[in-house]
């Protein structure tokens, strides 16, 4: 009907069982083909399903060359004393899901 507001839920698109292995926990293997490069996957929806962010292809290769750095020069684990499995990355749900802050520790490679 013309005049109704639409807010499209990204979360049907990233949590969507037809299209991710596991899609209610993290899994990096969803963007490394075969011999573990990273592919883009069209079905990822990280700003809008809308219209088109006119930043978004820099937003997107900064965001890439920024975690990728990180990645490269740090391992990331829980601190000292607890364990991944009591780590609660549940969201909170609202109009958006926010992750719960989290404590974790960056190790530099040697």
């Amino acid at each position: 009907m013309q005049g109704t507001t639409v807010f499209p839920l990204l979360t049907s698109v990233l949590y969507d069982d037809s299209e991710w292995e596991s899609p209610h926990t993290f899994n990096h293997a969803h963007f490394l083909n075969q011999e573990g490069k990273f592919i883009w996957r069209d079905v990822f929806m990280v700003f809008s399903a809308c219209r088109v962010c006119v930043g978004e292809s820099m937003v997107r290769m900064e965001l890439f060359l920024f975690f990728t750095s990180l990645l490269q020069r740090f391992r990331f684990t829980a601190p000292p004393g607890v364990s991944e499995d009591q780590l609660d990355v549940t969201p909170a749900v609202g109009l958006t899901l926010s992750p719960p802050p989290q404590q974790l520790c960056a190790v530099g490679h040697r």
